[in-house]
């Protein structure tokens, strides 16, 4: 083939269009053409908390079973490359000060248990069977969750939480990995594999009869190719909208904005061996009375001092000497059009770490002076169940991998994989119609989405 030829063009070099490319290179696809417009996984990819999780709610058990087979593969991956990602099994710690919520934790937990998460272990006496994770390594060890609603021993294991915490639920098949490291990996195999990384931008797709013969690439030096192609795979992340337009389709997708701040935990409050902290509760920041008075004055900045919703989130981030510490608290999630470089929030450290330190109440040690932080960010392109979109659209050989709403780095493999499965028209496995484009279509479904509950964010 010459190189204006390719037997697939792929939009998108982030998390999820590299893994495409890696997994339809693994299924025989030999002349594979990734298009990106700036370096490969640099737009959203690592814009996350870079974590991983099995535990999904409802209504049904594919998403737990997506997440299950993605795990596997994460772990050969870790496997095969020395742990070259850095994953580890720490797990997810979600906590509460509002013993009421205890029965709506053994109630999800079960439910997950039920749908293929693991068993529940419950854990309501000071003398328990509870095991903690390990800091480093993915050994599998133990799957499901643990919920302790004892006071002294959520202090003995976790004395770094507030000591009004009333329980807490730590899922096991859970913790982080690097998502550059992944998806470097991916990348360097797939392009073992024959797979091309062209630098520019899909501005076209043409068809014929409803079938795909060409993608229009708009090149950094400012020409234009055509590459002639039967395959084309929209991994467009946040733009993914705006190449379904392309071809005539328009994808029931929006795009949310989400922050991300690390900053250096000198002091040491939050543990290094620390798993995911999520705190479950509403939140109002840690102000003193003189700054809620000034707060009070500024219009601009009044907001600080209303409630802000839960799920306040971070972790201890990277090794050896490493004292970062990464807040994700992404309290605006109403659908905006994605722009670069992604607009800044002025107060997005402050609410991050106050909000994190009614948790971590040793994080108010940096409220007078704490190291300049660190502030990116990307967009979580959604569907409005939150479930992702992989498969045919209905221009044939026209496919999707996306929607993955800040769980790509963890969905990306069991993603990429089945991708391919439906390229290749290889076996696909049970939980594959759950994500095809084509739910929208069906009556039953639309009705289901009126009654979804839950979309888990978190």
């Amino acid at each position: 083939m010459s190189d204006s030829t390719a037997e697939a063009v792929i939009c998108g070099a982030g998390i999820a269009g590299v893994a495409a490319a890696y997994y339809l290179a693994k299924k025989g696809l030999k002349n594979i053409v990734l298009v990106e417009q700036g370096d490969p996984l640099s737009l959203t990819s690592d814009k996350s908390t870079e974590a991983y999780r099995n535990w999904w709610p409802g209504p049904d058990g594919h998403m737990i079973a997506l997440m299950n087979r993605s795990i596997e593969l994460l772990e050969a991956i870790a496997q095969e490359s020395s742990n070259r990602i850095h994953l580890n099994r720490r797990g997810y710690l979600y906590a509460t000060a509002d013993a009421s919520k205890i029965p709506m934790l053994a109630e999800a937990a079960l439910d997950a248990a039920q749908k293929g998460a693991g068993a529940l272990r419950v854990h309501s006496h000071s003398q328990s069977s509870y095991q903690p994770s390990p800091a480093q390594g993915f050994d599998p060890g133990l799957e499901g969750a643990d919920l302790m609603t004892n006071p002294a021993l959520i202090r003995r294991h976790f004395p770094y939480l507030t000591r009004g915490t009333q329980a807490v639920l730590h899922v096991r098949r859970a913790g982080w990995l690097s998502a550059q490291q992944l998806g470097m990996y991916l990348l360097e195999k797939a392009r073992e594999h024959g797979v091309r990384l062209v630098r520019g931008e899909v501005v076209g797709v043409e068809t014929m009869g409803g079938t795909v013969q060409s993608v229009e690439v708009a090149r950094e030096e400012g020409s234009t190719e055509t590459l002639e192609t039967s395959i084309f795979v929209n991994a467009a992340g946040p733009m993914q909208k705006q190449v379904g337009r392309m071809l005539g389709v328009e994808l029931p997708v929006f795009a949310e904005r989400h922050l991300k701040m690390s900053f250096s935990d000198n002091l040491g409050v939050v543990p290094r061996e620390a798993p995911m902290l999520i705190w479950m509760d509403e939140v109002e920041l840690p102000w003193s009375l003189e700054e809620r008075l000034l707060l009070a004055e500024d219009e601009s900045a009044r907001r600080l001092l209303q409630k802000f919703p839960a799920g306040v989130h971070g972790r201890p981030d990277g090794l050896g000497d490493s004292s970062t510490l990464i807040v994700l608290y992404n309290h605006h999630t109403e659908p905006v059009e994605p722009t670069f470089p992604i607009p800044q929030d002025p107060h997005y450290a402050d609410i991050a770490l106050r909000g994190l330190s009614v948790m971590v109440p040793g994080l108010q040690r940096y409220f007078e002076k704490a190291p300049r932080p660190w502030i990116d960010g990307g967009y979580y392109l959604k569907t409005q169940e939150n479930r992702p979109l992989i498969g045919p659209l209905r221009v044939r050989g026209a496919y999707l991998v996306g929607a993955l709403s800040g769980f790509g780095v963890m969905a990306a493999c069991a993603a990429g994989e089945l991708l391919a499965a439906h390229v290749t028209g290889a076996a696909l496995p049970s939980y594959a119609p759950a994500f095809l484009f084509s739910r929208y279509q069906n009556p039953a479904y639309q009705a289901l989405l009126q009654n979804w509950g839950d979309t888990s964010q978190l």
